[in-house]
């Protein structure tokens, strides 16, 4: 029988992130620089050629947040390698664009997807950002590089949001739309003002936000839907014959509520705005309830238009955003039901999704909670979601306390 800690002090989550870091710690050093990016649930690497522009950066911020929370070098060396790995494999010298898989042997790279995807750059952001905090000071220059492109190309001033998908030299667009990208870029952003103190990076981020969680829910009944058409209206019907798609699965996504709602908070930080608050309580309270499974615990993946789960699976992210999420929902209104959400999502997250053996989060499980995979952290997971809710809750503490 496991025994419950203490979820919200200081002393269980720091030990927490560095649980996970010892997980990766024997194995992610690849020989090419960077990272390797697919692990088994005993750390061991099953796939030591596949790259993918999400964990390249994911990486990064893992070890640059460690470097600043616990001074380690090694922590900095790897943030420098990642770093640089960017720079020399993904990032295209002729069009300025990151590719978003490669195959690497050795130093032999070979492009496998070269598609251009605001999702990707918006972690390529995040990652300098925390590399510039971590002391690598000419990420600052590459923050504003990466932000440029996204302008010339992304950036769509009718809607006041940001495009998908180009293809590898950026003269075609998808006609794609969708939220998860203009979320990621929000995070981004929030992370690019932090690290440079640069205020168009934090409007552009309340932008964002406002277009996302108010105008374009205004369309869904106040939910974040994830689909969109070029003119930026719904698409209900977007991937409903592949709704357990990876990276655009169909149907209301209680994970993304959550992480906008922790994102607004955020804002709120910085620049004080009452729609910010009330907007991040009711996005949280308007899929908690519906999202948790009072038989087995945990909260499902999604939900359809008529509130019905469409995806029963419990995803390790879900869960992790969630609790950070209400954590600064607690403290920043004082409403005791937001602790009981986070030490309930915890305590299911404890006794079902974290690995007490060989460490880290699993990354799906079942509506009953058996394991889905073998894989622990194949390409995309990193933990960057389990360790950020961590370090999320570890700076609202501190914020609250001032």
């Amino acid at each position: 029988m496991l025994s419950q800690p203490d979820f919200s002090s200081n002393k269980f989550l720091d030990s927490h992130i560095k649980s996970i870091l010892a997980f990766y710690e024997p194995n992610v050093d690849a020989l090419s620089g960077g990272f390797y990016q697919n692990f088994m649930d005993d750390g061991s690497v099953y796939d030591k050629k596949t790259r993918h522009l999400v964990s390249s950066t994911r990486f990064v911020f893992n070890y640059a947040r460690a470097h600043i929370a616990y001074g380690d070098t090694r922590y900095k060396e790897r943030v420098e390698s990642g770093i640089e790995f960017l720079r020399e494999y993904h990032l295209q010298k002729d069009t300025k664009g990151y590719a978003w898989t490669l195959s690497v042997d050795g130093t032999e790279s070979t492009i496998t997807d070269a598609t251009n995807h605001c999702y990707g750059l918006a972690f390529v952001i995040l990652a300098y950002s925390w590399a510039l905090r971590a002391g690598v000071k000419e990420a600052e220059q590459y923050i504003h590089d990466t932000f440029s492109l996204m302008e010339r190309h992304f950036w769509d001033s009718e809607f006041g949001l940001y495009k998908d998908e180009f293809n590898a030299d950026f003269s075609q667009c998808s006609d794609y739309r969708g939220q998860n990208a203009n979320m990621h870029s929000c995070e981004a952003l929030i992370a690019a003002y932090e690290a440079t103190r640069y205020a168009p990076f934090l409007h552009r981020a309340i932008e964002l936000a406002r277009n996302i969680t108010i105008r374009q829910a205004n369309k869904a009944d106040g939910r974040i839907w994830e689909h969109y058409t070029k003119t930026w209206e719904v698409d209900w019907d977007y991937n409903k014959d592949d709704p357990k798609n990876l990276f655009r699965p169909w149907g209301f996504q209680p994970g993304h509520h959550t992480e906008w709602a922790k994102l607004l908070l955020q804002i709120h930080q910085y620049e004080p705005q009452d729609w910010l608050i009330e907007r991040a309580s009711s996005l949280f309270d308007s899929v908690i309830e519906l999202s948790w499974d009072e038989t087995h615990g945990g909260l499902y993946y999604g939900f359809a238009p008529d509130n019905s789960i469409c995806d029963d699976d419990k995803y390790f992210w879900v869960q992790a955003e969630s609790f950070a999420c209400a954590a600064r929902l607690a403290l920043e209104t004082g409403n005791e039901k937001y602790w009981h959400w986070y030490n309930r999502i915890w305590d299911y997250s404890w006794k079902h999704m974290v690995d007490h053996i060989y460490g880290a989060w699993y990354r799906i499980l079942s509506a009953n909670n058996e394991k889905l995979e073998e894989t622990k952290s194949p390409v995309g997971k990193t933990d960057y979601h389990t360790m950020g809710a961590c370090y999320d809750v570890l700076d609202a503490l501190k914020f609250y306390k001032k």
